[in-house]
């Protein structure tokens, strides 16, 4: 497809599209956008993250958390997000898409963080179903969760080695030193983060 076909498509344009692809693509504003293969301190973090919310998620079937599949905002036509972790209760679409996620979680790197922040973040606030947003960096002890209070949304900041994540739409409340088991962080000597 030529370069210039590559702005403005639509949903169905760009699956059609992607679906001959090498390489994993979001569709943001219409625009095809090459996604960057996660790397280790991404896949660890996910893989606990993964671990813990479905523990919680087995008493609460047919709720489920599913890895990087594709959700589309219900008010646009022109976005196709690959969430690093999505929770729904609603079974996935024959297509494979997450329907109603009531939390999201994106995993930020320097290279997603501003795209995660300009373009995700918005449109996922506006998907009726969705309760809660969990922004959590990959490079230091930091996440960001957004939830849901009726009408606008309440911001938490949580960081450090005695910081306690706390989702109220999972319900979830873990210290961050426990998700961050075995992902290297810059400032660390041993290469991984010690619990305990």
């Amino acid at each position: 497809m030529a370069e210039a076909a590559l702005n403005g498509m639509t949903v169905d344009e760009f699956l059609r599209w992607a679906g001959g692809a090498d390489d994993r693509y979001e569709l943001i504003a219409g625009r095809p956008v090459a996604m960057a293969p996660p790397g280790g301190r991404h896949s660890l973090l996910s893989s606990n993250l993964n671990g813990e919310i479905r523990n919680v998620l087995q008493s609460r079937r047919p709720c489920r958390i599913y890895t990087e599949d594709g959700l589309i905002p219900s008010h646009r036509n022109d976005a196709f997000y690959v969430a690093d972790l999505a929770a729904t209760c609603v079974p996935l679409g024959q297509d494979g898409r997450i329907r109603d996620p009531f939390l999201i979680i994106e995993i930020q790197s320097p290279s997603t963080s501003r795209s995660d922040y300009r373009n995700k973040v918005p449109d996922y606030r506006l998907i009726p179903s969705v309760l809660e947003i969990l922004l959590i960096d990959s490079l230091s002890l930091f996440a960001e969760v957004l939830h849901r209070d009726g009408d606008h949304w309440v911001t938490e900041l949580v960081q450090g080695r005695r910081g306690v994540l706390t989702l109220t739409s999972v319900p979830l409340q873990i210290p961050l030193i426990e998700l961050y088991d075995g992902v290297p962080l810059p400032s660390d000597d041993d290469g991984g983060v010690a619990v305990g």
